[in-house]
């Protein structure tokens, strides 16, 4: 837990790239064109492998993109492009043996692969026996598939998503990870039970807490078992803007620091393009930080060796202690922090003139009387002053303690509080010093 190391992997080859723990990390996206429209949707895996992209899905609806699909995968090889190409598959077992004709990956969805109409009111499944009966189906629908996939060396990823789970699994495991990852094994034992071994897992949710669940769990069933599939990560239709960098960030880069992970796609509702940045960086850190780099390697060899005694299925919420109020407090601290997440901001001294004062307390969230700044639940909780203001600058003096006195907590290095003392403002201080000073400032 102390050492970041990648999970021992196979190999599995995808045309002229390979996914697994003795290669790079694979950087992949998806197109947004119509697969049906060839010259769009060439030239937009052009601008995609341009970009650095190893490797580019599109959607496979029906017959007809089927037969796009190898015009597009003619056309990229005429433009001297061999850039590998995904089929994304759902519902049709016959149109995916088309694809495998064209493409070097094959996508399948185990919760809509071979039907994805949720009949729970026909067919509810209580016990193990109900839930395996039923298995035939899956093995006659995929059996061909997979003997394609070997006989013109194909790749597979077998895809587990959150929200699209069978309805067998769903009135069997219900909505929840543990079901994500037994769709996906019945599939992987399939593919295993007819000597086909080139394929990688996904377990994809929106939810990025519920898609960290449901790999590590899928990596532990694998160490279980003696699996060594690599894994493709990715946050599904985590958004556009901050809001998905940061979802894919949260979730990729969970597993990516665990040394999980061989193929990752940021997925952004925005022009594929523009996922190569966030996604090019997310593996860039993966590889950084694994224990193999000096510098890496000196970082987590100067932690101590313990032993994780915490599960790695529970979510529960980290405890923490907020700041308590004492009866001789000469303020409130209670509000510098939030039991939910603490918001706290980046402040220069300048921004404290008294010209700009009242424009800083609205970009804190702070509602203003009479020039007076007052918190609100969309306030900073605290902020952050690298230097201030000098104790002979009055007014931006007082400024700050206007935000003290509503309970924004300001947080200064300790060595600026020393040079020129600012009352009540938090002392902040590298562990290293505090404790060589005893927990004193």
């Amino acid at each position: 837990m102390y050492k970041v190391v990648r999970r021992p992997t196979r190999t599995v080859t995808c045309g002229p790239i390979k996914f697994g723990s003795d290669h790079p990390i694979v950087r992949q996206t998806m197109a947004t064109t119509n697969t049906a429209d060839v010259d769009a949707t060439i030239e937009q895996v052009i601008r995609c492998a341009d970009e650095g992209f190893d490797l580019v899905r599109i959607t496979v609806q029906g017959k007809r993109e089927a037969n796009a699909a190898l015009k597009i995968r003619e056309g990229l090889f005429k433009k001297g492009y061999d850039v590998p190409l995904c089929a994304d598959m759902h519902f049709q077992p016959k149109v995916a043996m088309a694809v495998a004709e064209a493409v070097e990956k094959i996508r399948i969805n185990p919760g809509n692969f071979v039907a994805g109409t949720k009949d729970f009111e026909e067919h509810v499944y209580e016990t193990e026996e109900d839930y395996f009966s039923e298995r035939q189906y899956l093995v006659e629908a995929m059996g061909p598939l997979v003997e394609k996939c070997k006989e013109l060396d194909r790749c597979m990823r077998i895809g587990t998503n959150h929200g699209s789970l069978s309805s067998r699994v769903l009135s069997y495991y219900g909505d929840t990870p543990r079901g994500m990852v037994e769709s996906a094994l019945e599939f992987a034992d399939i593919c295993r039970s007819m000597d086909y071994h080139n394929f990688v897992f996904s377990m994809k949710a929106s939810n990025p807490l519920v898609m960290v669940q449901s790999y590590r769990l899928l990596a532990a069933e694998m160490y279980r078992l003696g699996w060594d599939y690599p894994l493709h990560l990715g946050v599904t239709e985590a958004g556009e803007g901050e809001d998905g960098r940061m979802k894919s960030a949260i979730g990729i880069g969970t597993l990516l620091a665990d040394g999980l992970g061989d193929t990752i796609r940021v997925s952004l509702t925005e022009d594929p393009e523009f996922e190569h940045g966030p996604c090019n960086r997310l593996a860039e850190i993966a590889s950084d930080r694994l224990y193999i780099n000096p510098e890496a390697k000196a970082r987590q060899d100067a932690v101590k060796p313990y032993k994780d005694t915490r599960d790695f299925q529970s979510f529960s919420r980290r405890q923490g202690d907020l700041p308590t109020q004492k009866e001789d407090d000469p303020i409130d601290v209670r509000g510098f922090l939030n039991r939910d997440g603490s918001v706290i901001t980046a402040v220069k001294p300048e921004m404290f003139n008294k010209e700009n004062a009242q424009y800083l307390y609205k970009d804190l969230g702070c509602k203003t009387a009479v020039g007076m700044p007052f918190k609100d639940i969309a306030s900073s909780d605290s902020i952050l002053m690298r230097t201030i203001p000098p104790s002979s600058d009055k007014a931006a003096r007082t400024a700050i303690n206007r935000l003290i006195d509503v309970s924004m907590g300001v947080i200064v290095p300790a060595e600026e509080l020393e040079k020129d003392p600012l009352p009540n403002a938090v002392a902040l201080m590298d562990l290293k010093d505090a404790v060589a000073n005893g927990g004193k400032v």
